[in-house]
Order: C-alpha cells, then sequence, then structure tokens
C-alpha cells in the first residue's frame, strides 16, 4: 500500500483537480496578457516617435510585392496612395478597373504609374505619367 504524507494528503484533498487546472490556465492568460500589453505598448510608443515609419514600412512591402510581378524603378521610391472611391474615378482610363483598396504607385522620376490589386495580388493598368515642368502641354506665354 502506498501512503503519502499528511502534506500531499491536505494539499490533495483542500484543491480539486479542476480547482489546479483552473488556476493554472488563469495563471497562464494573465502572463499572455501582460506579454501582449508590453509588445503592444512598445508598438505604440514606436508610433508616436515616428508615425511615418508604419507607412515607410507599408510602401517597402508594397514595393516587394509589386517587384515580383514587375520590374520597378530601382533608383527611386514611390508615391503610394489607396484607391477610396473608384466610382469617382472611373472616367479617367487608367482608373477604369480599379477597384475599392486597389493601390498605385506613382514613379515620377520614371513617369511611371501602377495600378495593383492586393487582394488578388495582381497589376491591373500601367501607364505613363506627366508630372512636374515635363508636363506643359502648351508652351509658357512669352512675357
Amino acid at each position: 500500500m502506498n501512503k503519502r504524507s499528511s502534506k500531499e494528503t491536505t494539499l490533495t484533498t483542500a484543491m480539486p483537480q479542476s480547482q489546479r487546472v483552473l488556476i493554472g490556465i488563469l495563471v497562464i492568460g494573465i502572463l499572455v496578457s501582460l506579454g501582449a500589453t508590453y509588445y503592444f505598448y512598445n508598438q505604440l510608443n514606436k508610433l508616436r516617435l515616428n508615425p511615418q515609419e508604419a507607412a515607410q514600412e507599408e510602401a517597402r512591402a508594397l514595393v516587394a510585392k509589386v517587384g515580383k510581378l514587375i520590374v520597378l524603378p530601382e533608383d527611386e521610391n514611390p508615391t503610394v496612395a489607396t484607391v477610396a472611391d473608384p466610382e469617382a474615378l472611373r472616367s479617367q482610363p487608367f482608373f477604369a478597373k480599379a477597384e475599392k483598396g486597389d493601390k498605385v504607385l506613382i514613379y515620377t522620376n520614371a513617369r511611371k504609374a501602377i495600378l495593383y490589386n492586393p487582394e488578388n495580388n495582381k497589376i491591373v493598368e500601367v501607364a505613363p505619367i506627366n508630372i512636374g515642368p515635363g508636363a506643359q502641354t502648351q508652351p509658357p506665354p512669352t512675357p
């Protein structure tokens, strides 16, 4: 016969197995909650110190995805925009097939715009753009 010490008997009778499991789950839940709180607090502080970092990181990730589908200009970073209201843009041929949430990468030096659908991971449209001093269609008036 196996005899238990008086401490083991008291502990076993004082707390059933189900309560010990419940306490263990609660302790683990509290530790996970504290870890998550610490992580998100640090992320929030990073955003407060440099709010542009999140946008830059999103742009880098987007360029990496689109770069797998088409050769992109390497000597510049694009301006990134998101299509919010495709119906308002339908009159422009570039946005004829645009959907809400599509991304537009605008390379001003390369004079190229790329319409990308992140949901389908497809390039919808590529077009040349005319921005800046070379974009004038009429010569400037002479004084």
